[in-house]
Formats: C-alpha cells, sequence, structure tokens
C-alpha cells in the first residue's frame, strides 16, 4: 500500500514540474528569443536605412570641384 502511494506521489510531483514548470519556462524562453530576433531584425534594418540615406546623400568628389584648381581641401586642427 505504501508503495502504490510513493508510486502516485512520484507520478504527481512529476506531472506538476513538467506542467507547472518546465513547459511554461520552454515557452517563455522561445518567446523572449523571438522578441530580442525582431528587435535585433529593426535595428538591422535601421542601419541599412541610415546607411543607404549616408550613401545618397554623399556627394560624388567630382561633383563637389567646381572647377577651381586653387582650391585645397584641408582638415582642421584643434
Amino acid at each position: 500500500m505504501l508503495r502504490y502511494f510513493l508510486i502516485g506521489m512520484a507520478i504527481y510531483i512529476g506531472y506538476r514540474f513538467l506542467f507547472e514548470f518546465l513547459l511554461p519556462m520552454i515557452k517563455t524562453t522561445r518567446q523572449v528569443k523571438k522578441q530580442f530576433d525582431a528587435v535585433r531584425e529593426q535595428q538591422e534594418a535601421f542601419f541599412k536605412q541610415q546607411n543607404n540615406q549616408q550613401q545618397q546623400k554623399k556627394p560624388e568628389k567630382s561633383a563637389t570641384r567646381s572647377g577651381d584648381d586653387d582650391y585645397i581641401e584641408f582638415e582642421e586642427i584643434k
């Protein structure tokens, strides 16, 4: 009789562990991973968009020269 009781308790504890702890933790982990992936994809799309805009705004060197050969480009040193 005690043997059946212990087997029943082990099955009950295993059931509760599986369905109240392990499965919810797996579901939560998957959900958090999906959210992180979505945020990462949004950031990548944003950076690609920024790079495309910078490349479009960046004028070509030949277009910036006004034909004046006396102009020398320099960087200001502070």
